[in-house]
């Protein structure tokens, strides 16, 4: 749906902010790792999660040790094993829904803007019973540059219809954050769930739980 460019909207990443992810890519990175006999060094994981794939492989496992069709492979294949395991018992972010039912009914305009692939965004909107609150969706495959580029965010708005500066992004990350900075949007940081404590304080707001978000903390962002 094309709104209004002065109509205010919001942003969620998904990893993070929608669901408890971590802890299943954790897993499935393990596994991918596990498989070619090559160590995960967790703590070099956690610094990088939000970011694409090719970044994470490379700083685990060294630059050049696949080529992009074999990354293109393993990826499909991680990703279909963060679906397998993620799937039960789905780990919803705790107020996620309530959240995206509030915002939607006060007349918000929302969108999903997140890296990952669009079977991953399909599965976890589908569990949250959420994809009809949605106006638009965009993942890794509608953008040609991961986070922090702000291609992703300002593709939504564009989907939207809504300007960047009437938009309010939900970020875990700090990759994220700086790629709403960029896109010239107004960025709450999330710092809840179970992914690693990361500094978020570029965000213009840190909140420990979705329940901290509602329409008036957005529209005191926003502004008149």
């Amino acid at each position: 749906m094309i709104h209004h460019p002065t109509q205010p909207a919001v942003i969620f990443d998904m990893d993070g902010v929608l669901v408890d992810s971590y802890a299943a890519h954790r897993e499935a990175w393990r596994a991918m790792g596990a498989a070619d006999d090559l160590p995960f060094d967790e703590a070099k994981f956690r610094s990088l999660f939000g970011r694409t794939s090719k970044p994470i492989v490379e700083a685990l496992w060294g630059v050049g040790r696949y080529t992009d069709a074999q990354l293109a492979e393993l990826n499909d294949r991680r990703e279909a094993a963060f679906r397998r395991i993620a799937i039960d018992p789905f780990p919803a972010m705790p107020g996620a829904y309530n959240l995206l039912t509030v915002l939607h009914a006060a007349g918000f305009a929302l969108a999903v803007g997140s890296s990952g692939p669009p079977e991953n965004i399909a599965m976890v909107l589908e569990r949250l019973r959420a994809r009809p609150l949605f106006d638009a969706v965009v993942t890794g495959a509608d953008v040609r540059h991961g986070k922090p580029s702000p291609e992703v965010f300002l593709t939504a708005a564009a989907r939207l219809g809504v300007a960047p500066a009437r938009c309010v992004v939900v970020e875990d990350a700090p990759p994220g954050v700086e790629a709403a900075n960029r896109a010239g949007m107004i960025c709450i940081g999330m710092a809840g769930g179970d992914a690693p404590a990361r500094d978020l304080g570029a965000a213009r707001l840190v909140v420990n739980a979705l329940a901290e978000i509602t329409p008036s903390v957005i529209r005191g962002l926003l502004g008149p």
